[in-house]
């Protein structure tokens, strides 16, 4: 009922379809919706072994068919409106009428469901199609060119399809402002710009056997408008969302971390519908023969604002740390970078560490600025907290940072996380409430990098049934 934009009429088709199956017998049956242009059939498929039912309430007509050893029961109701024939009955009542208000009102909800610019001219054409047209073409207009391509084509039956889409081939698209009419082999059809915001995005093509009356025309002059709205914003959105992307990508190291002779792995998993720039950010790279700088870290807030904190800090912990700065020197001169971006800046919450690779392990120094605790896995399940809490970066001038040793014997595992794993949030509850991701980590004893990775990442899914509001981060490292 909703791909057909008759919602206004559902609560009275889901009882008919109760009524319906309620009379079926305790074998299997099938239940089948088709679409007959001014109303909806109900079907009831099911083995003939019970007798012919009372007729249904709500329906404008029913029966029973027998084909064989299976009977189906049927029953029809009419959709909004009642002038939605395709044929040369059409019975012209008022595009102001309460019916097709309703078929408005439904093809609005339905076309403002998706933010897919592929998927719109979908939902377009099979609104429209047998409502209003026996078959309805859409184009989209190509940005650069400014030419109109075929972006979709329905027919009220399918095997014409191919035939129209040939004959639609020959057909140039009219670029004026207003409906225009067209002859597409034995068809009328009316070829609607689809306009919004001033822009020009497409045409919605309409075609029928029979001339198009006054009410067809005004009703779909209204939907034509409803529909480029929709298509625009469908593609505002999803420019939005590919700026996210691209942006979110340049904030993050430009492929997976190679570290031979150390097993790591790192998730990163940006939060929201369109993946909003700013919030988490992680870096894994070598500063020489067996050596390697790790960071994960957290910057306030998202958006572009965030995006250039978190883009200051991902560079200048490289550049710094290949320049030669120790691990708390290069935490200072970024606290101090930070505080020169002014109104601009953002708090950050930062892990950062220097990986040597030993005989036997590896040795780590590393500061933990205002940062989730960094915790460390024994192989006999003990699990700990591994460096003190130190100022977050970019509130205090006059913050020192001091680094601290941690050393991972072979099968040691250490853990850090940005607060989108330790603030997951189930009702009044969080994940890390009673130290709940330490007895997640010492589960994961004898598991690789990756496995304890994935085996956090999936315990904050499961956490709660909604998605989470909030990046996380995970960076594993474990001694071979």
């Amino acid at each position: 009922m909703t791909a057909w934009a008759a919602m206004s009429v559902s609560g009275d088709a889901e009882r008919l379809a109760g009524d319906l199956v309620r009379e079926a017998g305790d074998g299997p049956f099938e239940v089948m919706w088709v679409h007959h242009g001014d109303s909806v059939q109900v079907e009831v498929r099911e083995k003939s072994d019970v007798e012919v039912p009372e007729p249904p309430t709500n329906a404008i007509s029913w029966g029973v068919t027998f084909n064989g050893a299976s009977r189906t029961r049927w029953a029809r109701i009419d959709l909004p409106g009642g002038v939605g024939r395709t044929s040369d009955d059409w019975v012209g009542e008022p595009t102001h009428g309460p019916g097709w208000l309703g078929f408005l009102a439904d093809a609005s909800d339905l076309l403002a469901g998706t933010l897919d610019p592929d998927m719109v001219p979908a939902i377009i054409a099979q609104i429209v199609v047998p409502r209003l047209a026996t078959w309805c073409a859409v184009y989209t207009m190509e940005r650069r060119s400014g030419e109109v391509v075929p972006a979709y084509l329905w027919h009220a039956d399918e095997a014409q399809l191919d035939t129209l889409r040939e004959e639609l081939a020959e057909i140039v698209m009219p670029p004026g402002e207003g409906p225009a009419v067209l002859h597409v082999g034995e068809w009328q059809a009316l070829a609607f710009p689809l306009t919004a915001r001033g822009r020009r995005l497409g045409v919605m093509c309409l075609g029928r056997s029979d001339r198009f009356p006054d009410e067809g025309m005004q009703l779909a002059e209204d939907l034509c408008r409803r529909a480029a709205l929709a298509m625009d914003n469908a593609r505002l959105y999803a420019q939005q969302a590919a700026a996210n992307l691209a942006l979110q990508r340049s904030l993050l190291p430009p492929e997976e971390p190679h570290t031979p002779g150390l097993d790591s792995h790192v998730i990163y998993e940006p939060a929201g519908e369109t993946n909003e720039v700013g919030g988490d950010f992680y870096d894994l790279f070598p500063v020489g023969d067996g050596v390697w700088r790790f960071a994960i870290g957290d910057v306030c807030g998202t958006g572009p604002v965030a995006a250039a904190v978190t883009g200051l800090a991902r560079h200048a912990l490289r550049l710094l740390a290949r320049e030669g700065y120790g691990v708390a020197a290069v935490v200072a001169r970024l606290n101090q970078a930070i505080l020169e971006e002014g109104d601009r800046a953002r708090f950050l919450t930062l892990l950062h560490g220097e990986i040597t690779r030993t005989e036997g392990g590896l040795d780590i120094s590393l500061v933990s600025a205002g940062h989730p605790e960094a915790l460390r896995l024994r192989p006999s399940g003990v699990v700990e907290a591994v460096a003190s809490p130190q100022s977050l970066l970019g509130v205090f001038p006059e913050a020192e940072f001091h680094e601290e040793s941690v050393r991972l014997e072979s099968g040691d595992v250490l853990l850090g996380v940005t607060d989108g794993v330790t603030e997951r949030r189930s009702g009044a509850r969080l994940l890390d409430d009673d130290g709940g991701l330490a007895k997640l980590l010492a589960e994961c004893v004898d598991l690789s990098a990756r496995a304890v990775a994935e085996r956090i990442r999936r315990a904050c899914q499961d956490f709660a049934p909604e998605p989470s509001a909030d990046d996380l981060a995970i960076l594993v490292l474990r001694a071979p």
